[in-house]
């Protein structure tokens, strides 16, 4: 089984590295899964068809209209790169003291969650995940609003989700902590 832990001797990416303490080391590094990249593809394709299909009703007698629906597929090609850039550069990233998601090609977010903040984590894989091979996890604190709840479309799902537990509760023997 493929180890989502990276190897400390593994560069980390600079999107990434920015954004950690000196003092911590990360655990888990994975991007989004790219599913997240479906409906774009999808909206890709079927521009091409309707663009050929719309050229070849209005023909080569109508400059201006040729011009239109060439250029309209030509936003939806950038639409398509834009999004594709931006799974690119966002990544999931579980360090020593936190959990951290960043994303933005343009407008940079860092979304995290101290490890210590953390009192439940669910795990959740909806049908298209599990076609696909992704999953979800809703991190949950002590009633406090945090600016990451929810990580969607992650790669690995069980694995990750299993590797986050045992980061979580080291002593992993699934009994009482006694923290009552």
């Amino acid at each position: 089984m493929h180890s989502l832990i990276t190897p400390a001797d593994e560069r980390t990416p600079v999107t990434v590295n920015r954004y950690l303490l000196p003092n911590e080391q990360r655990v888990i590094l994975v991007r989004k899964h790219p599913a997240v990249l479906i409906r774009p593809i999808v909206f890709l394709i079927l521009g091409l068809i309707l663009a050929g299909v719309l050229t070849e009703f209005v023909g080569v007698y109508s400059g201006w209209a040729l011009l239109i629906i060439w250029v309209l597929f030509l936003v939806d090609l950038f639409y398509f790169i834009y999004q594709a850039i931006q799974w690119w550069v966002s990544y999931f990233v579980v360090t020593s003291h936190r959990f951290l998601e960043t994303s933005g090609l343009i407008t940079r977010r860092v979304n995290l969650m101290p490890l210590a903040k953390v009192t439940d984590v669910v795990f959740e894989r909806s049908f298209q995940g599990r076609v696909f091979g992704f999953g979800k996890l809703h991190l949950e604190s002590a009633g406090q609003f945090q600016a990451l709840n929810d990580v969607d479309h992650l790669p690995y799902p069980e694995q990750l989700y299993l590797e986050v537990c045992m980061l979580l509760f080291p002593g992993g023997t699934g009994e009482d902590r006694g923290d009552d």
